[in-house]
């Protein structure tokens, strides 16, 4: 009898899971945020979010179109840096422009110029959240208050910085000003517990992160869970931090992942001129992550390891 063996490269066992699929969770996991969102901000909410998705989808197919590249938008991931970066986004008509200068950056500057999804060194919509922060500072924190009688104020971050306390059960309800997707950690948790049952992430990334930022709080004598609560520091954790592309691939890589991203968020948060660092340490932590998985995924049986040149 002839018997044949064919030996192939990892990875052996195969599942039906792609990139559609992932995607699609994600999406559904970021359902509560949208919902809530579009309650507590009223319909400037649902235009932004229609905004973003459109624009982004759009730019990446004109971008396959114009580089005669196969159409990729159809993996839903374009969708998913739409939500995103809408959830990043303050409750305003300027959003609304925002947004799609927003979506031009994550999707072509970001992702498509380095090869599309799979390649591009830093989280899409985050990177295009920090651009905006920067060249349109005024815009990006015009932040109005919940409710039918909405006015302008700032965030519970920077209103701690001015020695007033937002209660915690405000944050974790969504009562408070921020980014539309950014100000209920219910949502955000609800998201969480949908990916986590998926097992599309693991804690370790957003875990680590929030853990860290709770330690450093309690050393400087502050509230930990206002911190935890604040800002964009679920949506960060949860939704940007644990990116498949711009995070370590092994569980050592991923602890330290998160524990330089609550070090940094922290730090800036504390020492630095700005009330939130949610952005600037998830970008600063993706650049360092061909270094961390250099050091952390473990040399194969029987492999060499290279000498420096």
């Amino acid at each position: 009898m002839n018997k044949t063996l064919t030996v192939n490269s990892s990875p052996h066992i195969k599942d039906s899971i792609n990139t559609t699929n992932i995607m699609l969770d994600v999406i559904i996991a970021l359902i509560p945020a949208m919902i809530i969102s579009i309650y507590l901000f009223s319909y400037i909410a649902a235009v932004i979010i229609a905004v973003t998705v459109v624009s982004s989808v759009f730019f990446e197919w004109i971008y396959n179109l114009a580089t005669k590249q196969k159409q990729s938008a159809g993996d839903l991931s374009a969708v998913v840096t739409g939500i995103l970066l809408a959830l990043n986004l303050p409750p305003s008509a300027s959003s609304i422009w925002l947004g799609a200068v927003g979506s031009l950056i994550a999707i072509i500057i970001v992702k498509m110029i380095f090869g599309g999804i799979g390649h591009n060194i830093f989280n899409p919509a985050m990177a295009a959240r920090v651009f905006l922060t920067v060249a349109f500072s005024s815009q990006m924190t015009s932040w109005i208050s919940t409710g039918a009688d909405a006015v302008s104020t700032a965030t519970p971050l920077a209103m701690a910085g001015n020695g007033i306390v937002t209660s915690n059960l405000d944050l974790f309800l969504g009562n408070v000003p921020g980014c539309i997707g950014e100000t209920s950690a219910l949502a955000l948790l609800l998201g969480l517990a949908w990916l986590l049952i998926r097992k599309i992430i693991t804690l370790d990334i957003p875990l680590t992160y929030v853990a860290t930022v709770a330690v450093f709080a309690l050393l400087i004598g502050q509230d930990p869970l206002f911190h935890i609560l604040s800002g964009g520091l679920l949506i960060g954790a949860v939704f940007m931090a644990t990116d498949y592309v711009t995070s370590p691939m092994t569980r050592k890589g991923k602890i330290i992942f998160g524990f330089g991203l609550g070090i940094i968020t922290m730090g800036i948060r504390v020492y630095g001129n700005l009330p939130e660092g949610v952005s600037f340490a998830i970008l600063f932590m993706n650049v360092l992550v061909p270094l961390i998985d250099r050091y952390t995924i473990p040399r194969s049986f029987g492999g060499v390891k290279k000498k420096n040149a």
